[in-house]
């Protein structure tokens, strides 16, 4: 059978839980940190051991030097001197270790230079190995088994080795590193119990909170509070993050049934009443100027719904849609004004002391200043209209302001829903999208849309965003 090439293999390794991670963590860093400790233990104690072994054999090899020391002048006064004026052997060297009780476990070796050569006299125990031409000092030997302290002797003219067993020193050494080596697996094995149940009582909330979320998606009920929403910590924050997140898409979701039902609702009216013209047109023989009637009042149909049209495409575009580039407020008000001017006989006025540049989405903004501009001519009939254009505390405002009749409290806060219209205004032209449109365009430009009204005091709308940064263009003062 043919196997297949190794490019095809895969290894599948199952990942890990949240749970599992933390513990493993938690035990990577125990171990380390045991780990650490156990390296400067193991090297703090093995110094203080050797710093005291050589302390003890320093005071006994420093008792030994005296005594050697002692006895070579002594004989050099009998006269019996042979060795550099001197006389050592073995039994002397032994006589003098087993004349203090510290001392009795050491070897000696005492080093001489004679005819140009080294000699020497040592114990009969005095290990091998140790080289005899050693300066003065302490050393471990090659095989860490003694311990070598070399003491200057008679002002030089002898060098005096003293050793002693190490053996103990390793011996302690080797205990430790094994009682680290069942420390290290069993500090590990702790801290993935510990690790593993901290956690798991870390993530209760978690899980907790995922079952409500899950109960929140199945049910679709977003507004449902959810458990140990607060600030009180991070997974607090985070549930109440969460409860925000779902209130506001049911907020979004209210507004988008309402606006389908809306929008289905003022679509049907002007097809039905499309329909019913071209059938009642249909239905017999007219005469050329009532057909020309006929079509007047279809086209005036086709005008209203293709405006609907292009409204409810302008409110549903997303902010990634948006065009970003420079747009002068100024002459966008000042088309809007001509537009009104052109098509009713209203006294419409534009006050825009300076030209001010925004960075956004111009047809969108033109849409937006030319709702605001008709909508005052549409429900205030004859009064004096007035568009300003300025800028205000780092914003760019359009401001539309006439002084008709007003709106009272209860209208005035429902402006600027889709397709609300106040019953005084039903009969006429429009929707009831002009300002709901000029509203997101102010959302998604990063700002604001102020409505501000009373009986009798007139109706003033401002469309507030951020001001683009410095742009070339023209200056002067447009007044029309």
């Amino acid at each position: 059978m043919r196997r297949p090439p190794l490019a095809r293999l895969r290894l599948t390794v199952p990942r890990l839980t949240l749970r599992a991670r933390l513990a493993l963590w938690a035990a990577l860093a125990t171990g380390l940190a045991t780990l650490l400790v156990a390296a400067g233990l193991y090297l703090t104690v093995g110094r203080f051991l050797r710093q005291a072994q050589e302390q003890r054999l320093v005071s006994a090899a420093s008792a030994v030097q005296g005594r050697v020391e002692d006895s070579l002048r002594q004989q050099a006064e009998d006269g019996s001197a042979l060795l550099l004026g001197y006389r050592l052997d073995v039994g002397l060297l032994e006589r003098l270790l087993d004349t203090g009780p510290g001392t009795r476990d050491l070897e000696l070796r005492v080093v001489t230079v004679q005819a140009g050569a080294l000699s020497q006299v040592q114990t009969p125990r005095f290990p091998a190995g140790i080289r005899a031409d050693l300066r003065p000092g302490a050393y471990l030997s090659a095989d860490g088994l003694h311990l070598v302290l070399v003491r200057p002797l008679l002002r030089g003219q002898a060098l005096l080795q003293v050793v002693s067993d190490a053996r103990a020193l390793g011996d302690a050494q080797r205990a430790f590193a094994r009682s680290l080596g069942w420390l290290l697996p069993l500090s590990l094995l702790l801290s993935l119990a510990v690790g593993w149940t901290v956690a798991g009582r870390l993530l209760r909330p978690v899980r907790t909170l995922e079952q409500a979320a899950r109960q929140v998606g199945e049910s679709g009920e977003l507004r449902r509070a959810l458990p140990g929403a607060g600030d009180t910590d991070e997974l607090a924050r985070l549930a109440l993050t969460l409860q925000g997140s779902f209130a506001r898409l049911a907020d979004a979701r209210e507004r988008e049934q309402g606006f389908l039902r809306a929008a289905a609702h003022d679509l049907r009216s002007p097809l039905a009443a499309l329909s019913a013209r071209v059938e009642g047109s249909l239905a017999r023989e007219r005469d050329a100027t009532r057909y020309r009637d006929d079509l007047r009042e279809i086209g005036t149909d086709l005008a209203r719904l293709s405006s609907l049209t292009n409204h409810l495409l302008l409110l549903a575009r997303e902010p990634a849609a948006l065009g970003r580039a420079p747009v002068p407020l100024r002459e966008l008000a000042a088309d809007a004004v001509d537009r009104a001017r052109e098509l009713t006989d209203a006294d419409v006025d534009l006050q825009a002391p300076q030209p001010v540049t925004v960075q956004g989405d111009r047809v969108l903004l033109g849409q937006a200043v030319w709702n605001l501009t008709m909508n005052a001519l549409r429900h205030a009939p004859g009064a004096t209209v007035t568009v300003t254009v300025q800028e205000r505390s780092g914003q760019a405002e359009v401001e539309v302001r006439d002084d008709g009749p007003g709106v009272d409290a209860v209208t005035l806060a429902r402006l600027g829903e889709a397709f609300y219209r106040p019953d005084a205004s039903r009969t006429g032209e429009g929707h009831g999208l002009g300002l709901a449109l000029a509203r997101r365009a102010a959302e998604l430009h990063g700002g604001v849309l102020t409505l501000r009204s009373a009986p009798g005091e007139g109706f003033t709308a401002r469309l507030s965003v951020p001001l683009a940064g410095p742009i070339g263009g023209g200056s002067g003062t447009l007044s029309t």
